[in-house]
């Protein structure tokens, strides 16, 4: 098989930024089969669960190291009311869920099921309230219910429904896509909104509230301009966050090959909105005390045959895999401008990581992915450089290889993603001042760039370990095509 070459340097002495463990966070939403059967089967399932969490969830979802996770939506966000999901079942009322397929949500999965399911998986929670058709009221009201440690009403109801300790959930969106399901305001009428629903979210003993703004709908310089007009001098604000998906190219499963590559440049153009995004908030936030967030973004793939279509479940194949790996790459390489991103959606819904079928289980290749890329959260992000042969798409031009760096005591950690259809890419990787005493790899590639896992066979497409002879400031690897390579390397 013929093969490319390619340089890599890494600079173990040009530090970026610590890379947030949050740019690893999950989005669940109220939607399909991501809440039920994908997260909650309730206490009386045959399908083994932990107070009505599916133990084969929680088990999978360690692995990956889940720091954050977004509930309830997405567009469900702006018609829930928390009060709905609290209580006893038998209680609780059946609403219809407008957005997504106007099913009926008995409200068995609320509040309290949704702070277990993130302390069972180690993760933090973050909730998104409701701007849409909610009131300022209400959402003031869901943060004292959660996190105020005093002898309130409010509290003194969450004690009597089974914690009488608080939540001191500290992340809360202020709404969702609010340029759409959200509310379809204008970014100025938004701002004003912002202000005056965040006015009353206040910080409780031990539970300071990070709040997070919705920016725009991919990289829409305007809406951001004009949200932070109108914001003015008001600062009652921690983070913005932007939503981008990139789409489709082909179906899940079925692609050419020009479509893989397609498709890997739409993911590609993250990096434009990171940067870009960034430079505008610059301008009203220069001390960067408003973090940029992007807490949806994935694939977005057609109906699956035999699926509900609104419920929005794809199959996800070693291209999703590669998609998640480079946008990975971009938020590592960036780690000085973002400090959260949340993938969409965790179970069932978009770009899973996990998809379940009564009792069985998989972990998807996106879902490898996530635990391959585990060991940069909380390390430094370095500097890294690519010299690779690009590849014609079109009339654009596809990085040959690219990836990201961290270190973490003297533990080098480097990711790389081989775009390359059918070709290995020949690589020397230059570590300048710094000596290797060891390095392994682990692989995520299949001879088939559609390869995908099944439930009938749920290993088609799983990480293998490779060892690398690697001793001194210079080493050498292939990096097979079609792959997401993730390389440790001890120094010394």
């Amino acid at each position: 098989m013929a093969s490319n070459t390619a340089n890599v340097r890494i600079y173990l002495n040009e530090h970026i930024a610590r890379i947030n463990p949050n740019i690893y966070g999950y989005f669940s939403e109220h939607l399909g089969r991501c809440i039920y059967e994908g997260t909650w089967v309730g206490k009386d399932s045959p399908i083994p669960n932990t107070d009505g969490i599916r133990n084969d969830v929680i088990e999978a979802l360690k692995k990956m190291k889940p720091p954050v996770v977004r509930w309830p939506g997405g567009c469900f966000a702006d018609d829930y009311h928390w009060g709905d999901g609290i209580g006893p079942k038998e209680s609780r009322p059946r609403t219809i869920n407008v957005y997504w397929g106007q099913v009926i949500d008995n409200n068995e999965f609320g509040t309290h099921e949704f702070i277990k399911f993130c302390r069972l998986i180690g993760a933090e929670p973050y909730i998104c309230g409701n701007v849409g058709s909610g009131s300022p009221r209400e959402l003031r009201n869901w943060v004292e219910y959660c996190n105020f440690p005093g002898d309130s009403t409010l509290a003194r109801k969450r004690a009597e429904n089974g914690d009488p300790e608080p939540f001191k959930v500290r992340y809360w969106g202020v709404g969702n896509e609010n340029w759409g399901c959200g509310g379809n305001f204008a970014p100025e009428d938004y701002a004003a909104e912002y202000r005056r629903f965040s006015t009353f979210m206040f910080n409780f003993k031990d539970a300071p509230l990070y709040l997070i703004a919705c920016g725009p709908s991919g990289n829409d310089p305007n809406w951001t301009h004009r949200f932070f007009e109108k914001l003015g001098w008001y600062r009652h604000i921690n983070g913005f966050s932007a939503h981008y998906y990139c789409g489709s190219a082909g179906t899940a499963t079925e692609y050419t090959v020009d479509q893989w590559y397609q498709l890997i440049h739409r993911a590609s153009l993250m990096e434009d909105l990171v940067v870009q995004q960034r430079a505008i908030m610059d301008g009203y936030d220069p001390k960067r005390n408003i973090g940029l967030i992007v807490d949806e973004w994935g694939t977005w793939h057609p109906p699956a045959p035999g699926q509900v279509p609104q419920f929005l479940w794809q199959q996800n194949t070693l291209r999703d895999a590669l998609v998640a790996a480079l946008t990975l790459d971009v938020f590592n390489r960036h780690a000085d401008k973002v400090v959260m991103a949340n993938i969409a959606q965790t179970i069932n819904v978009l770009q899973a990581v996990i998809l379940t079928e009564g009792p069985k289980m998989l972990v998807t290749p996106t879902g490898h992915v996530y635990a391959m890329y585990a060991q940069h959260q909380g390390a430094t992000a370095l500097r890294i450089a690519f010299e690779s042969e690009s590849i014609s798409v079109g009339n654009t031009s596809l990085f040959g290889l690219a990836g990201s760096a961290s270190l973490k005591d003297n533990r080098l950690f480097m990711t790389v993603v081989n775009p390359n259809a059918d070709t290995p890419v020949e690589t020397t990787i230059s570590l300048g001042d710094g000596r290797a005493r060891s390095a392994s790899a682990t692989v995520l590639t299949h001879g088939d760039i559609h390869a995908h896992n099944t439930f009938e066979s749920p290993n088609t497409l799983e990480p293998f370990e490779v060892n690398i002879p690697a001793d001194g400031a210079i080493f050498n690897y292939t990096f097979p095509p079609a792959s997401v390579t993730a390389i440790s390397v001890l120094l010394g």
